[in-house]
């Protein structure tokens, strides 16, 4: 019996270690670091966990770069000449599972065509997949990415920016599920027969149509996440009453700190959200993050206009690029990653860690990225930036995936039983 008590104990032993080092790693102090040693952690933490980001136009950027099905593609296996997204650079930043953005624009909803056009940009994602795919791989789950994950493919889920391609056929919303698209943004820049907009104050039903309620409904019930960036507040508050499911604003951020911009979310939409146990995915946008954005690029271009005309140069003089470049970066109009995380912060002091995300809206966003986040190899940058001000690891970790994943099981739950 002896002997066994000391076998016992010599198992026991190495357990008891190995929880002692887990607990040491949970206890990590990220705040006295340094910063490469916390931009080092955090560049861990981006390839430890599974990374989703709720808003990426990618399929639209190539769209409107030329590219289509019967064209040769954008080499996205390659680093690409601008945009914000590739697979070098994704890999770099830890970035695992980007919704790529269905993108309809409004102008679809008064001329037609929004279900083809929908149809376009949903062929155009699944051909990234098939010609890398070593690379790239659908998704159409969390199952799917976490087993892409496991692989080392970047997933592609698919998320519908507009709700136009649904036209007013109840039947299509069960068709874009079989399609493969996992979110539907219910708006864009202007009312459609679902609801209201944010950018349109014509008000057209007051929120949600009659026909945009019975939308929601089936969402629900086919297992469709509902997206309520882009929305209007009325059209917000409408969901939230007729919702059976946690819904996502898949690249929104606070109003508080851009007053008087609908798009993003006041403090009493955010609770709302985090009532239903839903997740606000901050974007990353100038305009988004920070309210003098838009005053001071004007200021710049204003200034850099002003200096042409008074020296004769145009932009493509040598003089002219070194001048706009010293004086761009002087007075740099551009947020920086702090006040992304001032957004993260804001969410999170008023509705706790579980309700917030990453919603970059990159390749959406034009020019206007932060400093430190102007493409998806600087996720860590945000992260070291969280860590210093006291996030832990597991706080990471759920705005990287679980915070998501959690809102779109209980959708594929709800579904799985009506």
């Amino acid at each position: 019996m002896k002997a066994l008590k000391y076998i016992g104990m010599a198992l026991a032993f190495p357990m008891m270690f190995a929880c002692q080092q887990s607990d040491v790693q949970q206890d990590t102090d990220y705040q006295s670091m340094s910063d490469e040693e916390r931009l080092e952690a955090a560049r861990s933490m981006a390839q430890e966990f599974i990374m989703v980001d709720g808003h990426v136009d990618l399929p639209y950027r190539m769209k409107v770069g030329g590219f289509t099905l019967q064209r040769e593609m954008l080499d996205v296996s390659e680093r690409t000449d601008g945009g914000n997204f590739d697979y070098p650079r994704a890999k770099e930043g830890g970035l695992d599972a980007p919704f790529m953005s269905i993108y309809i624009p409004a102008s679809y909803q008064e001329r037609g065509g929004a279900k083809a056009f929908a149809d376009s940009l949903i062929l155009m994602t699944e051909r990234i997949a098939d010609t890398w795919p070593d690379k790239y791989a659908m998704a159409y789950s969390p199952s799917d990415i976490e087993s892409n994950f496991e692989k080392g493919l970047i997933s592609l889920p698919m998320g519908m920016e507009n709700g136009a391609p649904i036209e007013d056929k109840l039947e299509n919303v069960a068709y874009f599920h079989e399609r493969g698209i996992r979110y539907v943004t219910l708006t864009h820049g202007k009312d459609n027969l679902i609801g209201d907009s944010s950018y349109d104050d014509t008000k057209t039903h007051g929120g949600l149509s009659e026909f945009g309620k019975e939308v929601v409904k089936e969402m629900n019930r086919v297992g469709i996440m509902v997206d309520i960036s882009h929305v209007s507040d009325d059209t917000f508050y409408d969901v939230m009453e007729l919702t059976s499911v946690p819904v996502i604003a898949s690249h929104s951020s606070a109003r508080k700190f851009t007053p008087g911009f609908e798009r993003n979310m006041d403090d009493d939409m955010i609770k709302k959200l985090a009532e239903n146990d839903g997740v606000i995915m901050i974007n990353f946008g100038g305009s988004f993050i920070d309210g003098d954005y838009q005053q001071k690029t004007g200021e710049v271009r204003e200034h850099i206009v002003n200096w042409l005309a008074e020296n004769e140069l145009s932009r493509n003089d040598p003089e002219a690029q070194k001048y706009i470049s010293e004086y761009s970066a002087k007075h740099n109009p551009f947020p920086d990653v702090q006040k992304v995380a001032d957004h993260i912060d804001h969410v999170v002091s008023l509705v706790g860690i579980n309700h917030v995300g990453l919603g970059s809206d990159f390749d959406g966003v034009g020019d206007s990225l932060p400093t430190g986040l102007k493409d998806v190899s600087m996720y860590p940058n945000l992260f070291a930036e969280l860590l210093k001000r006291g996030y832990s690891k597991e706080d990471i970790e759920k705005i990287c995936s679980t915070n998501v994943f959690r809102v779109w099981r209980a959708v594929e739950d709800f579904a799985s039983k009506s």
